[in-house]
């Protein structure tokens, strides 16, 4: 598929990226070279991937760039795990991107599983 922008966990990605960018200000200062850039880079690279493997001739390299975004996915919501331990933000609002996290890892999963299917 080569327009990425319909598929629903491309969408769900930026929706992520928008909520992660909302909440990055809040981290602390120090922070800013450590666990908020880690943390916008995963939020980023969900979307970007699943944009990336859309360009994929093959089924094969799809499925790679699809298995990465899964990857930041996860990554993203340990992240997330981490700054709710420090209590360093409104525990509501990390429950919410956790949330959709969950929401786009589970439909990733199902696109992983029917590209899957394809080879």
């Amino acid at each position: 598929m080569k327009d990425f922008k319909k598929l629903l966990i491309w969408q769900l990605g930026m929706e992520i990226v928008d909520s992660v960018y909302g909440i990055v200000p809040m981290l602390p200062q120090e922070e800013r070279y450590g666990l908020r850039s880690q943390i916008t880079r995963s939020a980023v690279s969900i979307p970007s991937n699943i944009a990336e493997g859309s360009a994929k001739r093959s089924t094969k390299e799809k499925l790679k760039f699809v298995e990465i975004s899964l990857g930041s996915a996860f990554e993203l919501e340990t992240q997330m795990l981490a700054v709710g331990r420090r209590k360093w933000i409104e525990q509501k609002l990390i429950d919410e991107i956790i949330d959709n996290v969950r929401k786009e890892q589970s439909m990733i999963s199902k696109f992983i599983e029917k590209l899957e299917s394809e080879l």
